[in-house]
């Protein structure tokens, strides 16, 4: 029987012309199971129709290794109905299934899911019916309704909390008779009271359970809901049938208080998840709400949402900066600490860059506005913030697993129990016993161990100005044993100077400094800035320069009146064969941690430049105490090895890495993790992009504003080095909880069922237990915070 045939249309980049698409065209006809390849350039569109002989991963892969590129989308989804990890566990199952998924993370404590997917094979209509397939409700996740969301959650929330006060109204005579019955007196409450009481308990305010266990059930699974519904559902309608029967020996205590402990227990465990995800929240709530527009010379109030690129806005003191820009007019100072977590105001001049969301503390002042909406650095770090909180540390794999079997096992446990003691000592006890198994198994507290943390972990970064991309990336950085700091703007301020300038004899020093800063001013690098400051106080005019190309690692050079100008370092020099290079200058240059500028014309030397970048202040301190934690550093740059040399003795590290061209740099990380080193390489973010790649955690550096977001797995939103200490030592506290939590959630299960099989704990007690765990994991994570807060006083 023939297979049937699929129909795919995949989006491709990458085709330039016709011999593109005509090679994919050949390449994945040749197939096994490919009927029709259609590929259409204009529409970069890849029509394939195939048969169950080969799969859409081989497809996209032999598309790739044709030399072309397939995009993922991702979407990011709200889901309701989540009750345990078997929940979060079902729905990575059904939606991993669909084809086109390449990876999907669902997230119990923030009820977050993050899909990635190839748009050719499935839509987000098609993830949220397999969602909703599996048992629960999803929708896009909207940033601009974060606060509706919120303002929902807390209306539910409140509804809740009058539905438990009931609860406890109705069974407190229940509780009242069980206690007197323990201390050795007779029930004084009739049967049938005692159920009038127990009905509403067991079916108005605990009917989250069983339509949790319904939507679980018809998902084809089964959840913490299904052990609540079910083990109370027995108590109940065990009582019911001793009621109608006439019997006295009736359990609706049980049955109704084990319903509002586990319901206090939920409530418990919504607020402190809330707690949790409350760093977004803040984040969400920083921005303006309104700008002050300059229109023909009037001002205009907009919202912000209104605003648009090249608006002119002012700004009074006193108030938030509507959004991204430059200013225009006014010198001011702003506050940036929700951003780089530094208190200090930063002084703002004319051109200087803003970021929306800071404080204005003084001076009025006129900006124009370049970046709006989620294009805006308080949006981007929203988004990073709410993809790490929503992301898994490779620990929790372990307690996935277990949840994903967990409540078939506690259902076969607690009918081996039943039947036990049904056969040893009667189906009374075996009942209680039943239901005690039940009530106390936990999935819950499984599931919420590793999120929860890595939730408040990443919050408590994003306040202090540290951005952890993930739960991967923070479990990686607790291992980190050797620390790499690029030199330049990240142990150094990046803000060169010229200290000094040395002639060869009859060139003066400003036709040295004319030449050099004819190339030098059509250069972006940080010294050729600081040569082109220095020499229009000195020079009168600059000659400008033509054909200017920069030489990587080396220099720059360009033509000037017919003359080959250079100016780099001395390894370039020597490969030229400049010679006359006064060697006992740069020494003198370099011992003073000094970058010596050689200036030569066509194969004559002018003269050296010596430029310093003063070392960071908190440099040192940051190398003692990683030094301290057991951590080796390490320096690596492009600059000569005295001056790498200098820079690294000012700063106590011994190990170092000079001369290295940016290009080598990535692979000086790799031959060190080749030695079984855990590395952080810590870089601008830019020029370090490879380096910071290749290393188990790249950790960017720099001013906020500026700084490349999607450069590293940890990005430091201000220039201080001791941010490499803090997310450190953030990563090794919040690690440090995960494995409490994963402890006392298996140590809670392993103690705890066996303990109810043996009929030792009653079902009430069991439904306090269950309670409590959850509450305990998630209250467990919230003591971060106080940890971490701690660790910034100390130091």
């Amino acid at each position: 029987m023939e297979a049937l045939a699929t129909e795919i249309t995949l989006p491709v980049e990458g085709m330039t012309c016709a011999s593109c698409a005509a090679r994919i065209e050949k390449n994945v006809s040749k197939m096994p199971g490919v009927k029709e390849v259609n590929v259409n350039l204009a529409s970069e569109r890849a029509r394939v129709i195939f048969d169950g002989n080969t799969s859409w991963h081989a497809i996209v892969g032999k598309i790739e290794k044709t030399g072309y590129k397939v995009p993922i989308q991702e979407v990011n989804l709200n889901i309701n109905g989540m009750t345990c990890a078997a929940c979060s566990a079902r729905i990575e199952k059904v939606v991993g299934k669909l084809p086109g998924i390449d990876s999907i993370q669902v997230n119990l404590a923030s009820e977050k899911g993050h899909v990635t997917f190839i748009p050719g094979f499935v839509k987000e209509s098609d993830i949220i019916a397999a969602v909703e397939k599996a048992g629960y409700s999803a929708k896009v996740a909207d940033d601009s309704k974060v606060e509706d969301e919120r303002a929902k959650k807390q209306r539910l929330y409140r509804v809740e909390v009058r539905k438990f006060w009931l609860s406890v109204g109705l069974i407190l005579p229940l509780i009242a008779q069980m206690f007197y019955q323990l201390a050795g007196g007779q029930p004084f409450i009739p049967n049938w009271v005692s159920w009038m009481l127990a009905t509403p308990v067991q079916f108005y305010v605990g009917w989250r359970f069983y339509k949790g266990a319904y939507h679980s059930l018809r998902g084809g699974a089964a959840n913490m809901d299904v052990l609540v519904a079910l083990g109370t559902s027995v108590a109940y309608v065990y009582s019911v049938v001793l009621t109608l029967l006439g019997m006295h020996d009736a359990y609706f205590d049980t049955s109704a208080t084990v319903v509002t402990l586990i319901f206090l227990g939920k409530l418990l465990e919504a607020r402190a998840k809330a707690k949790s995800s409350v760093a977004v929240e803040q984040l969400a709530k920083l921005g303006a709400k309104v700008a002050h527009v300059l229109r023909e010379s009037e001002e205009v109030d907009v919202p912000i949402e209104e605003l648009h690129v090249g608006d002119v806005v002012r700004v009074r003191p006193g108030e938030k900066v509507p959004s991204d820009g430059v200013i225009l007019e006014g010198t001011t100072s702003l506050d940036e600490s929700f951003l780089t977590g530094e208190s200090m105001p930063v002084e703002k001049r004319p051109n200087d860059e803003i970021v929306g969301a800071s404080v204005n503390q003084n001076q009025p002042f006129v900006m124009r506005v370049t970046k709006v909406g989620s294009d805006t650095m308080l949006s981007q770090v929203i988004r990073l913030v709410d993809l790490a909180q929503g992301s898994k540390a490779p620990v929790q794999r372990l307690a996935d697993k277990i949840s994903g079997i967990f409540v078939p096992v506690v259902l076969l446990i607690a009918l081996g129990t039943f039947l036990t003691w049904g056969f040893l000592s009667g189906w009374p006890h075996a009942l209680i016993a039943g239901v005690a198994v039940l009530v106390i198994a936990c999935p819950c507290s499984l599931g919420l161990a590793t999120p929860t943390a890595i939730m408040v972990g990443t919050g408590m970064g994003a306040e202090a100005g540290i951005l952890i991309k993930g739960g991967e990336h923070l479990e990686n950085a607790h291992k980190v044993n050797t620390v790499i700091f690029d030199k330049t703007g990240t142990l150094t301020t990046g803000k060169p100077e010229v200290s000094d300038v040395w002639t060869t004899p009859h060139v003066s020093r400003q036709e040295l400094l004319s030449v050099a800063a004819a190339v030098e001013g059509q250069s972006e690098h940080p010294l050729a800035s600081a040569v082109m400051k220095y020499a229009l106080a000195v020079v009168e005019e600059i000659p400008v320069a033509t054909e200017v190309s920069a030489v990587p690692g080396m220099g720059v050079e360009g033509t000037l009146d017919g003359t080959r100008i250079r100016v780099g370092n001395q390894r370039w020099f020597d490969q030229l064969g400049i010679t006359e290079i006064p060697q006992d200058t740069l020494q003198k240059f370099e011992e003073l941690a000094w970058t010596a500028v050689l200036v030569a014309v066509d194969a004559k030397l002018l003269g050296v430049i010596a430029i310093s970048d003063a070392i960071k202040t908190d440099a040192l301190q940051t190398v003692d105490t990683l030094r301290g934690m057991g951590i080796d550093v390490w320096l690596l740059t492009g600059d000569n090895l005295r001056t790498a040399e200098a820079v690294a003795k000012q700063v106590g590290i011994t190990n170092v890495m000079a001369e290295v061209l940016p290009v080598d740099k990535a692979a000086k990380v790799s031959e060190l993790k080749q030695s079984g080193r855990v590395i952080a390489m810590v870089g601008d973010g830019i020029n370090d992009a490879p380096a910071l790649a290749s290393a188990d955690v790249g950790i960017a550096m720099g001013s906020g504003s500026d700084i490349a977001l999607e450069a590293a797995d940890i990005a430091l939103m201000n220039a201080d080095t001791q941010g490499v200490v803090d997310a450190i030592h953030l990563s090794k506290v919040t690690m440090r909880k995960i494995r409490q939590n994963l402890f006392w959630a298996f140590f809670y299960n392993v103690l705890g069922i066996p303990l109810a099989a043996l009929g030792i704990l009653s079902p009430i007690i069991a439904g306090a237990a269950m309670a409590l765990s959850s509450v305990s994991v998630v209250s467990n994570s919230l003591l971060l915070r106080r940890q971490f807060v701690h660790h910034h006083i100390a130091r």
